[in-house]
């Protein structure tokens, strides 16, 4: 992911060295494991960049149920593109210039990891197939995989963690379960003093 421009600052900034060594790995970093299978996988949302025409870059947020992003084989990734505002916008950007980055963030547990790749749609009823989500209702136009040919996990610094309605449903529940037994033995008490 390192270009000559930030490979320069790095080295005006002392910090090329370790840098450096990642670079010497890169056929181990690039290939996708079961540890960014699974990270990918538990993912109900991420954010896709791609390139305009004009090269402007734009960002969509992509979501779904968890798992609709998933890895298909070595590093190939890919998700079902379901019907939406039909604006198209990634779809043609993806057409003139393949390139993609992927973010993908896991707020409670402060994590994130950063894709790079090249992403075509797909039409084959195969692959839309493939990739559809079981019980999701929607209906795809397409299929979108993505050649992953780069990526980095980031340190949690400055995420704050951030969590669903139903994962702060999951850990209250058994307080507000002691809770609604408390008031229930209150109310039993009180009645037998009345």
């Amino acid at each position: 992911m390192f270009g000559p421009g930030s490979r320069a600052r790095q080295e005006a900034a002392g910090s090329r060295s370790s840098y450096g060594r990642m670079e010497d790995g890169a056929g181990e970093l690039d290939l996708l494991t079961d540890r960014e299978a699974d990270f990918i996988a538990a993912r109900d949302s991420f954010y896709m960049a791609s390139v305009s025409e004009d090269g402007w870059p734009y960002v969509q947020h992509r979501g779904g149920p968890g798992g609709f992003l998933r890895r298909i084989g070595g590093n190939r990734i890919g998700f079902a593109d379901y019907r939406g505002n039909r604006q198209y916008l990634s779809a043609a950007y993806l057409a003139a210039d393949d390139r993609v980055s992927l973010f993908l963030m896991d707020y409670p547990n402060r994590r994130r990891l950063k894709l790079i790749g090249h992403a075509y749609g797909s039409e084959d009823p195969a692959d839309i197939a493939a990739l559809m989500t079981p019980g999701y209702a929607a209906e795809p136009e397409r299929a979108f995989l993505i050649d992953v040919v780069g990526f980095d996990w980031n340190c949690p610094q400055h995420i704050t963690p951030r969590f669903t309605e139903a994962e702060v449903a999951r850990e209250t529940r058994p307080l507000l379960d002691e809770l609604a037994r408390l008031r229930a033995r209150v109310a039993e008490l009180e009645g037998h003093h009345s």
